[in-house]
């Protein structure tokens, strides 16, 4: 099975209360958002966003370009039909995060929970060399810690601490801040989080 027939299968038959990554106001990723003092019109990418909740908090605080991107359609029709009439209001990208072609710049690149599922050091490579790229200013990247979850959704991920996080992308970013935090499932379990954010260089 490919990775987007893997994604596609878990949005078309897992609902949200059913999947680790579920969070009803992801707070830790809106107060790195806030961190960086950029204004409502700020280029967002939420990379790997499925059906989240990030993007209906953005809207609701009137920021005006955002983008979703995931590999799975499905994931994505799930968020659009939830925001209704607003979903018009967001761009919506269907791609695998390491052939994603940008067509722009982005401000503030988001991601939790899509890095640390690259295992292969192609993978990793393509992924650090598209952010370089595109990222024009700052970067959220919020894996599993190294007391985080060796799988998930039945795939082997890859853990990081916040020194081996930030080295990944030490050549073009800067770490800002950084944090370990621990995300409650919907199910009551415990996953615990590295997360960082960079500015360009």
């Amino acid at each position: 099975m490919s990775r987007k027939e893997h994604w596609e299968k878990v949005y078309e038959t897992k609902s949200p209360d059913q999947v680790s990554w579920t969070q009803e106001i992801p707070q830790t990723s809106l107060d790195f958002i806030h961190s960086f003092g950029e204004d409502k019109s700020a280029s967002i990418i939420d990379v790997g966003g499925g059906d989240s909740h990030l993007v209906d908090c953005l809207l609701d605080e009137g920021y005006t370009n955002v983008s979703v991107l995931d590999i799975s359609a499905k994931a994505l029709e799930r968020a659009k039909s939830r925001l209704g009439e607003r979903a018009s209001l967001v761009n919506w990208i269907v791609s695998d995060i390491t052939t994603f072609q940008p067509r722009q710049n982005f401000d503030i690149w988001h991601d939790r929970a899509v890095f640390h599922f690259l295992t292969v050091p192609k993978d990793i490579a393509s992924y650090i060399s598209i952010v370089e790229e595109s990222v024009s200013k700052n970067m959220i990247i919020g894996t599993f810690s190294e007391d985080g979850p060796l799988r998930c959704s039945a795939l082997d991920v890859t853990q990081y601490s916040i020194a081996s996080l930030s080295e990944r992308f030490q050549d073009k970013f800067e770490m800002i801040s950084s944090l370990n935090a621990d995300h409650t499932t919907p199910f009551d379990t415990v996953q615990n989080f590295t997360f960082c954010s960079f500015s360009k260089k």
